[in-house]
């Protein structure tokens, strides 16, 4: 499987717990209702958290995205953010897990007398299922080839980026535009045709040893992205945000990407078109900037 989230497959997640509902169940076993409203609508939150060295890193800004989500949705998550971090902790120490894990924590509106779009037809508490797997990026891992869609992002008036939600048909679409074309990742503009995101990662790019990436209002919240960009402020490199064009990318000297699973991933070519360094120096610096970044977050709040 190409692109930024590609993973190692690992026969010990053939036995794995996950949590539903506060209960840990064999994840192949786990089920809910039909009538659940994440199933049937869509409609809940999510974050990917991911281990390293006994920690989940960045876990306080997941949760800050996670609870801010669900308040904007009217979700009310029914724990308490120590109790929800106990409850990962277990998860964890049940599967054995302390590093190299990927988990999925999953809220949702709950189940409803039946399916429809209004939120008052729930019928009680949210539903909350977190996933477990021990999941890696292959050690020869590619550079991603990343190629134009004609989808959009949007703006937050329409569907806000900012919600991680589960309605991520606007992205998958990006990503059937181009899959065809031999692309692991699709590139998207925002709805006034400047540079926005990928469909699943977000999207930075050099020239002439200065970091690129666009405005924060029409791609996703990304917690590596902060991190990234909080880096080069830093100084691991040079950076500018602003409104730009498809071909200041398409000019650029190396590209990469950036998500929770891939932390930073650089981009081989763009519409078949190679890049000129792929990692190049500006990327591996960051690169190398953010693993630091990792271990140092990893020492001091592991949680198993």
């Amino acid at each position: 499987m190409p692109g930024s989230q590609d993973f190692t497959p690992d026969p010990r997640n053939d036995a794995v717990l996950a949590l539903l509902d506060g209960q840990l169940v064999p994840a192949r076993e786990a089920q809910v209702s039909l009538f659940d409203a994440g199933f049937g609508l869509g409609d809940g939150v999510w974050e990917g958290l991911r281990l390293h060295r006994g920690a989940l890193l960045f876990l306080e800004a997941h949760l800050d995205r996670l609870y801010q989500g669900a308040a904007a949705l009217r979700i009310d998550i029914g724990m308490t953010r120590a109790e929800l971090t106990a409850s990962l902790r277990e998860l964890l120490r049940a599967n054995g897990m302390e590093d190299g894990a990927h988990l999925r924590l999953m809220v949702t509106r709950g189940r409803k007398a039946t399916i429809n779009q209004d939120p008052r037809f729930t019928t009680g508490r949210s539903t909350i299922a977190v996933t477990a797997e021990f999941k890696r990026r292959p050690a020869a891992a590619r550079p991603l080839a990343l190629a134009m869609s004609s989808i959009r992002t949007s703006p937050p008036e329409i569907f806000d980026m900012h919600l991680n939600t589960h309605s991520r048909l606007n992205y998958i679409r990006a990503l059937l535009d181009v899959m065809d074309t031999g692309a692991d990742e699709a590139i998207m503009l925002d709805h006034r045709g400047f540079v926005a995101s990928c469909n699943a990662t977000n999207l930075f790019w050099v020239k002439d040893g200065t970091v690129f990436t666009s405005r924060d209002h029409f791609c996703f919240n990304g917690i590596t992205r902060g991190n990234v960009i909080a880096l080069c402020r830093d100084g691991a490199a040079p950076l500018r945000q602003g409104d730009w064009e498809a071909e200041h990318l398409l000019a650029a000297d190396e590209v990469f990407v950036t998500g929770t699973m891939g932390g930073v991933t650089p981009a081989g070519s763009i519409n078949d078109h190679a890049l000129p360094a792929s990692p190049g120096p500006v990327t591996t610096a960051i690169a190398q900037a953010y693993e630091r970044l990792k271990d140092a977050y990893a020492e001091e709040h592991a949680i198993v």
